[in-house]
């Protein structure tokens, strides 16, 4: 059995066999033999032919593998907030007086806008807004709120609510754009910069949910401080402690002033997301005697990209445009602007590849021949780059 483990549990059967406790079957079985024999028993039949021997040691030591084998590796790493996972995690949080962060749904303000003014007119709850085809996904949000054009209105912003929960609904500006249903006088549907009000959220995984547990009992050292405001910050809004960043360094307001900054999976929320946890921090006093700390996102910087695709011939019409959709879906989704690809995305304080990303577009679509992204690399510091414009262009192989 003990192959099977890792090595985390093979420390823990190493423990086991230290007390004395048999953890392989021939171990055990060896045990079972020492036991027999030294009661006396008479009647043994180690023949290979010798069924009836063979299936009494089975019954006997099968059951007690099954046990230890459920020692290892269920009991014993679920005591640890290291190793436990599951359900087992959820029960060592309640005792640090924590909860995973459940699933939620997206919401946020989808702008309608009509042909012309000189009427009033309504947008019904439970108007469909869609996607396009993202990698083979297609998101919806609804309204969850009448939306009402008054004579004089060219547009109007709509509330509106994912149709599931999670952050892949979180789509950067200009996803949402086809209604379902069309709507007589309505000429276009679109989200907007800032539109997401309150991000989607999955259901927070074991390793976010165990970085949490850190931040309770941080060291009273030179790190205390910044444990605490990315304790509050992050049970405030529901995002892990990784995604917050602290900086003490520029004073922006003065001494004893500093920024906290978020960084969101996709599209950054409108700032009155974040202007709850700046009221619970800085208006109702939970912070330090003189301290002055303000949440942000993470700035965004912006970067004209552009590449050239290089494609057979042959391949042309429907084919082509997909597979250019496709592409250019990766490359934004490398930007932060969609969640859909299996791609390497751009991160605050670090260097993005453009070289790797066209490595990563070569091996998902094979029948892109070659692709060449103008300009090097793109460094980022306390910022996250963002697209400003995509351009792709086509070259043929013949």
């Amino acid at each position: 059995m003990n192959s099977e483990l890792t090595q985390q549990q093979q420390n823990y059967a190493s423990s086991m066999e230290s007390a004395g406790i048999p953890t392989t079957e021939a171990a055990l079985k060896n045990k079972f033999d020492q036991m027999a024999t030294a009661e006396g028993l008479v009647f043994k039949n180690e023949n290979d032919r010798g069924a009836w021997w063979r299936w009494l040691k089975n019954i006997a030591v099968d059951p007690v593998l099954w046990m230890i084998r459920f020692v290892i590796t269920q009991v014993i790493p679920n005591q640890f907030v290291k190793t436990a996972s599951g359900q087992y995690l959820d029960v060592l949080g309640w005792g640090y007086d924590l909860e995973r962060y459940t699933a939620n749904k997206a919401q946020g303000l989808i702008k309608f806008v009509r042909a012309s003014s000189g009427s009033n007119l309504t947008i019904p709850v439970n108007t469909w807004i869609r996607t396009t085809s993202i990698n083979g996904a297609v998101y919806r949000v609804k309204a969850i709120e009448e939306g009402v054009f008054a004579t004089d209105d060219l547009y109007i912003w709509v509330k509106v609510e994912a149709e599931k929960t999670g952050l892949a609904y979180n789509l950067a500006d200009d996803y949402y754009i086809i209604l379902e249903e069309p709507i007589s006088g309505i000429t276009s549907v679109t989200n907007e910069f800032d539109w997401l009000t309150l991000p989607g959220r999955d259901l927070e995984d074991d390793d976010s949910f165990r970085s949490r547990f850190r931040g309770q009992f941080a060291s009273v050292s030179d790190f205390h401080v910044t444990s605490v405001y990315k304790t509050m910050i992050a049970n405030n809004i529901g995002i892990a402690h990784d995604r917050i960043f602290i900086d003490y360094t520029l004073a922006p307001r003065g001494p004893g002033s500093a920024n906290a900054y978020v960084l969101f999976d996709l599209e950054t929320p409108a700032q009155s997301y974040l202007d709850n946890v700046n009221s619970y921090i800085r208006d109702e006093g939970n912070h330090g005697f003189g301290d002055d700390m303000l949440v942000l996102a993470v700035p965004e910087s912006l970067h004209d990209v552009s590449l050239k695709v290089w494609l057979p011939v042959n391949v042309q019409g429907d084919q082509a445009a997909a597979l250019f959709e496709n592409i250019e879906q990766m490359i934004r989704s490398a930007f932060r602007e969609n969640n859909n690809f299996d791609v390497i995305q751009t991160q605050p304080f670090a260097r993005f590849s453009k070289a790797r990303l066209a490595g990563s577009i070569l091996k998902k679509y094979t029948n892109v021949v070659s692709v060449e992204f103008d300009g090097g690399d793109i460094v980022s510091k306390q910022d996250i780059p963002k697209l400003s414009s995509l351009t792709i262009t086509r070259d043929d192989i013949s």
